[in-house]
């Protein structure tokens, strides 16, 4: 009876061990890599875009209301 304890409390902690990695490996690169990256530099430069132009949109709308230009 004495070994079933000191086994099932061996495997207890051997199994914890195991199961505890530092950190998870980087993921493997892949023929899309390029192509991800340009998506995503096109939807930085888009939001740019939408930006500047809802910036311009409310700059119209305050001069046709009549109010001064904003700084």
């Amino acid at each position: 009876m004495r070994y079933v304890k000191c086994s099932t409390m061996a495997l207890a902690v051997l199994f914890t061990a195991s199961c505890s990695s530092k950190e998870p490996p980087p993921p493997a690169k892949t023929v899309f890599d390029p192509l991800t990256r340009q998506v995503d530099r096109a939807r930085e430069v888009q939001k740019t875009v939408d930006e500047e132009a809802e910036k311009t949109r409310k700059e119209i709308d305050n001069q046709e209301r009549g109010d001064k230009p904003s700084p």
